[in-house]
C-alpha cells in the first residue's frame, strides 16, 4: 500500500524542483528594491540584447551536454570562424552575403572535426575539445596578427538596430531558440539526443544511430558558436583578441543553472536553457547596477554552479549521498 508523502517530504520535493526559480525571483525583487533602474524598460531591453550572443553561442552545446558529452571549444570556434569571416570582408573585399555564410560553415566544420575525433576515434570529449580550444584560438590569433579587426559600419548598425524599443537581434535570437526547441522536443532527432544521454548502449539496441546523432550534435555546437559569434561581432563592431575567452565555462554555467544535467538525458531549451541564460544575465546586470567589483562576478557564478549541481544531484538521487570512510 502506498503511503502519502508527509508535508516535509512534499516541501523538499517542491524545493528540489522549483527552488532555484524561487531564488531567482527573490534576486530580481532584491535588485529591483535596491536599485532605481534595474526594472526599467531600457535596462531589461539592454539585458536581453547583451544575452543574445551567449544564448545562440551555447544552444548547440546544450544538446551536446544532453547526450552526455561535452564541448569546451565553442569560444575558440567562434573566434576562429569570425576571424576568418571578418578578414574575408575587410581585407579581401568579399561581400557579407558570402562571408557571413562562410563564417557559419567554418563553425560547423570545426564542430564536425571535434565530433569525428570524439565519436568515431573515441577520444575523450574533454581532451578533444580542450585541444581544439587551443588550436582554434592559436589559428585565429595568427590570422588576425593579434590585432583587433573592425567590421564594416553597416554590420555594426545591424547588430544594434531596433524596431521601436526592441533590438532586432532579440527577436532573431528568440526565433532561433524556438527552432532549436522544436527540433529537440518534436523530432525523432531530439528524442534520440535524450536517448543517448540516458544510455548509449540501450539507445543503440533500439535502433538509434548513436554515432550519427552524437556527431550531429557536435556539428550543431560549432554552427551555433559561429552564429553566436556573428551577433557578438555585430554588437561590438569588431573581432577582439579576447573574443570567446572563458565563454565555454560561462555557457556550461548557464546550462547547469538551467537544470540541464551534465550527466546527460535531462533538460530542454525552453524553459531550462533559457532560464539559465537569463539567470546569469540578471545576476551580472544586477551586480553592475549595485556597483559591485567585476572580480565578484566569477565568485558569484562559481557559487551558483555549485548550488545548481547540488540541486541536480538531489533531483537524481532524492537525497545527498554521504561517503563514509573508516
Amino acid at each position: 500500500m502506498k503511503h502519502a508523502e508527509s508535508p516535509a517530504a512534499k516541501a523538499a520535493a517542491f524545493l528540489r524542483e522549483y527552488g532555484f526559480i524561487a531564488i531567482l525571483l527573490a534576486v530580481i525583487v532584491g535588485f529591483s528594491v535596491s536599485t532605481n533602474s534595474f526594472m526599467s524598460m531600457a535596462n531589461i531591453t539592454g539585458l536581453l540584447h547583451s544575452s543574445v550572443p551567449l544564448a545562440i553561442w551555447a544552444a548547440g552545446l546544450a544538446l551536446v551536454v544532453m547526450t552526455g558529452s561535452l564541448d569546451i571549444s565553442i569560444g575558440s570556434v567562434a573566434f576562429f570562424a569570425n576571424a576568418v569571416g571578418v578578414i574575408l570582408m575587410v581585407r579581401q573585399g568579399v561581400s557579407p552575403a558570402i562571408a557571413v555564410p562562410a563564417t557559419i560553415a567554418i563553425g560547423a566544420l570545426c564542430g564536425l572535426i571535434n565530433g569525428i575525433v570524439t565519436v568515431y576515434l573515441k577520444v575523450n570529449p574533454l581532451i578533444t575539445t580542450m585541444g581544439a580550444m587551443f588550436i582554434y584560438r592559436g589559428l585565429a590569433l595568427q590570422l588576425t596578427g593579434s590585432r583587433v579587426i573592425s567590421v564594416p559600419q553597416g554590420l555594426r548598425a545591424f547588430g544594434n538596430f531596433r524596431l521601436g524599443p526592441v533590438y532586432t537581434d532579440i527577436l532573431i535570437g528568440l526565433a532561433f531558440l524556438v527552432v532549436m526547441h522544436v527540433v529537440h522536443k518534436k523530432t525523432p532527432f531530439g528524442r534520440h539526443v535524450m536517448a543517448l544521454g540516458n544510455n548509449k548502449e540501450t539507445a543503440d539496441r533500439v535502433g538509434v544511430r548513436v554515432k550519427a546523432v552524437g556527431l550531429s550534435c557536435f556539428v550543431l555546437s560549432g554552427l551555433c558558436a559561429g552564429i553566436g559569434g556573428l551577433f557578438s561581432v555585430f554588437q561590438i563592431g569588431a573581432v577582439t583578441l579576447q573574443m570567446g575567452t572563458g565563454l565555454e565555462f560561462t555557457a556550461i554555467a548557464a546550462i547547469v543553472i538551467g537544470g540541464i544535467s551534465l550527466m546527460g538525458g535531462e533538460g530542454s531549451i525552453f524553459p531550462n536553457y533559457v532560464l539559465g541564460i537569463l539567470t546569469l544575465g540578471i545576476i551580472e546586470n544586477g551586480l553592475n547596477h549595485l556597483g559591485a567589483s567585476p572580480y565578484v562576478y566569477p565568485f558569484v557564478r562559481g557559487g551558483i554552479i555549485l548550488v545548481a549541481m547540488y540541486a541536480d544531484s538531489l533531483k537524481r538521487n532524492g537525497k545527498p549521498r554521504v561517503l563514509l570512510t573508516e
